[in-house]
């Protein structure tokens, strides 16, 4: 019997089994699905879902006899003895099971109506503080008052036990509950009950069974010797179908993909998995000894209910990033697996948890993320409690499809479908594709090769300064602009979030005169090209001098006033991504009649125009990780009813353009007021002379006039978040992975 998977009817979602001890579902005889799925409902119901057993004080599980229930705590390590009940109670209880439905009935209801209101106190002693504190009534040891009512035959849904009882209950109370639209009482589903006891010196922990956490696909189905009713039978079959379907999905060059699991080992078509795949290892160290049960303080932003990784900091180096690490382990391979669904919700809860400021103890702090479910809490307990592994990870880290798809991944030009299809086309390297695949290859693609290993070492900090130097001199150059008030520049991307090394070098540029902006990426790569700094223009588009340097149209189909019909997609400014080669070396040998090869290394550039009137959104379009950037156009349609994009922001009911950056425009050129510098976005910024030397200065660091540009960005991207309503948030603290 499954949990039903369609979400929850108001009724069914207003049972409250906050006032229930810890829970804890047993994995024996549930597939991986059955059991996420049990985990997850009583987890949205308010119930306090542990993966400690030594917590747990109940037990959720199919399980029908009191010694099997015995023997499934023994193989977790959880050593008990009966509890014993009042004297005749068990007796009674036993009794009450053959009695006729009827007198039952009868029974119950003169046990569990009381002649008068009694007041009975529900909080746990057990219960952290914080924990009271999100249980609202229950905490500071409220009371509730049972309700007198004489037409109900139902117990109250109380646990009313000592604090060290354990009770083992059926799954079917949770199934049964949620049919019933109420709490059902938890007597008439106790298979045992007992108290923790220290392990017997000569005793020998059982194995449990381990087919249970194979995912459903891999599991065995039960024999049965009777005929499946009809009914159940077509269920089966139509279930069936639908599993193969979706397995020819994943499947690419005779190799499996599962886009419902974690990544697994490559098996042949033809054979089944030799081992099950585990998604939690039970092991000696469940038991947080010495850790205290009081979690840290509740972080502001979630205190206020901050769902949008935009309102909150996250830094470089988060206290959790070994364990976000194997989570983007996991989120590559769902790249890869092509799982759009599952990549989202990874980086969703990768963004809560690198923003998550404490070193995670428990794996209730990770329930209380937004973003964060059962799921990344039980690769969590798996991670702490087996020396910092996850064998999902081991597993993707081992799968040889999977490395080679890495691979391919990694090629400038090439995402996971196409290297999907490298691989199709029986590829296994990078010299395959050379030799078998070079002339079908884009140019774009044929440079990512080439220079595959140089673009693969990244750009230190000091490097990227130069080149955004060695640009902002040429943009001067082309435009006139000599005394170095027309241009203004700011290197983005990941630098900008402090990065170390950056993959590629993102630069934005802009001009203080509109009309100077137009066309102006062409003509920078032109001089860059003549002065022998670019080898290679892969790509340059016009698209925004194309509309007359407008916002991008809240529909893109429709042409602008200049009879353009814009580009679709997330940026739609004129830019040129280019491969950056310095031209300055010493030559080995002067007198060689062949000319020398240049040994600096190949990298890559992208350089970004955007008009004055919305370089604020540019720089904030480019700034941030992934999961910002989403969320930032996020916010703007959920929470204001815009478009946003790095040409602008658009009003999503009228189409008219939103002008946040046009008010105070006049006031960024006063920079003795605006703060930051380059790369560091915080500090004050200095008023310099109109002559300002460009480049470095002689000590090796920006020049002033190039802080200057940043200052300006700065300035410009906080009107920006000021007018969507948020909060300016440090480009450092933007690193949502």
């Amino acid at each position: 019997m499954s949990l039903p998977s369609s979400p929850p009817s108001a009724s069914v979602s207003s049972i409250d089994l906050s006032v229930l001890p810890p829970v804890f579902v047993l994995s024996t005889h549930l597939t991986t699905e059955d059991l996420h799925q049990a985990e997850d409902r009583l987890h949205s119901l308010g119930a306090r879902v542990t993966y400690d057993v030594h917590e747990a004080r109940l037990f959720l599980g199919r399980v029908q006899a009191r010694r099997r229930a015995e023997f499934e705590l023994r193989c977790r390590k959880l050593w008990t003895e009966e509890f014993a009940n009042e004297p005749g109670t068990a007796a009674k209880d036993e009794e009450r099971k053959h009695e006729p439905a009827k007198k039952r009935q009868k029974t119950a209801k003169a046990v569990s109506v009381p002649e008068t209101h009694d007041i009975v106190d529900i909080t746990n002693e057990s219960t952290t503080d914080s924990e009271s504190e999100e249980q609202g009534n229950v905490a500071n040891g409220a009371k509730t008052a049972i309700q007198d009512e004489p037409q109900s035959s139902a117990e109250p849904l109380l646990w009313d036990g000592p604090d060290d009882m354990i009770q083992v209950l059926r799954l079917d109370w949770l199934h049964d509950s949620m049919n019933a639209e109420k709490g059902l009482p938890l007597s008439d589903y106790v298979v045992y009950q007992g108290r923790p006891i220290d392990k017997p010196k000569d005793a020998v922990t059982p194995q449990a069974g381990k087919t249970a956490l194979l995912p459903a696909q891999f599991a065995r189905p039960k024999k049965k010797s009777a005929i499946l009713p009809k009914g159940e039978l077509k269920e089966i079959l139509e279930r069936a179908k639908a599993d193969a379907a979706e397995s020819d999905r994943g499947t690419v060059h005779g190799r499996t993909f599962s886009r419902h699991t974690h990544a697994h080992s490559s098996q042949s078509s033809n054979h089944r998995p030799t081992r099950p795949i585990h998604f939690l290892k039970e092991t000696t160290s469940e038991h947080d000894e010495g850790v205290s049960s009081a979690l840290p303080p509740v972080p502001a932003w979630i205190r206020e209910g901050k769902k949008y990784a935009c309102e909150r900091e996250t830094p470089l180096h988060p206290p959790n990033e070994a364990f976000i690490d194997q989570l983007k382990t996991i989120r590559l391979a769902r790249i890869l697996t092509l799982d759009e669904i599952g990549v989202r919700a990874y980086s969703t809860s990768i963004a809560s948890l690198a923003a998550y400021p404490h070193t995670l103890t428990s794996t209730r702090e990770i329930l209380n993320l937004p973003g964060c479910d059962t799921k990344i809490a039980r690769l969590f307990h798996e991670w702490k409690n087996n020396d910092g592994q996850i064998q999902t990870v081991a597993e993707i880290d081992a799968d040889p499809t999977l490395k080679v798809l890495r691979v391919f991944y990694e090629i400038w030009g090439v995402g996971a479908t196409t290297a999907r299809d490298f691989y199709g086309k029986g590829w296994r390297d990078l010299d395959d594709i050379v030799e078998y695949g070079w002339n079908t290859l884009s140019r774009v693609q044929q440079i990512g090769l080439k220079y595959y290993d140089e673009f693969q070492e990244g750009i230190q900090r000091r490097e990227v300064e130069r080149i955004a130097t060695t640009i902002v001199d040429h943009a001067r150059k082309v435009r006139g602009d000599d005394d170095g008030n027309g241009i203004v520049a700011c290197v983005v991307g990941g630098y900008r979030r402090g990065k170390p090394r950056s993959g590629d070098v993102d630069m934005i540029l802009s001009h203080r005169s509109q009309d100077q902006t137009k066309n102006l990426v062409r003509d920078i790569v032109i001089s860059l090209e003549e002065s022998g700094w670019i080898t290679h223009t892969l790509s340059l588009t016009l698209t925004n001098t194309k509309r007359n340097q407008q916002p991008l149209s809240l529909h893109p189909r429709e042409r602008g006033t200049s009879g353009h019909r814009p580009t679709t997609g997330f940026d739609t400014l004129d830019k040129a991504l280019v491969v950056w080669q310095d031209p300055h070396f010493a030559a080995s040998s002067p007198s060689s009649a062949k000319p020398p090869k240049n040994p600096n290394t190949h990298q890559r550039v992208d350089i970004i125009i955007a008009p004055f009137s919305t370089l604020g959104c540019a720089v904030a379009g480019w700034s941030g990780g992934t999961t910002f950037q989403r969320d930032l156009r996020r916010f703007a349609t959920k929470e204001r009813g815009w478009k946003f994009d790095s040409s602008g922001v658009r009003d999503r009911a009228t189409g008219a353009w939103v002008d946040l950056e046009g008010a105070e425009a006049a006031a960024v050129k006063d920079l003795s007021r605006v703060s930051g510098g380059m790369g560091e976005g915080k500090g004050k910024g200095k008023a310099v002379d109109s002559g300002e030397v460009h480049g470095f200065e002689d000590d090796g660091e920006p020049s002033r006039a190039m802080m200057q540009g940043e200052d300006i960005c700065i300035e410009k991207e906080k009107l920006v978040f000021q007018g969507l309503g948020l909060e300016w948030i440090e480009p450092e603290m933007r690193n949502t992975g």
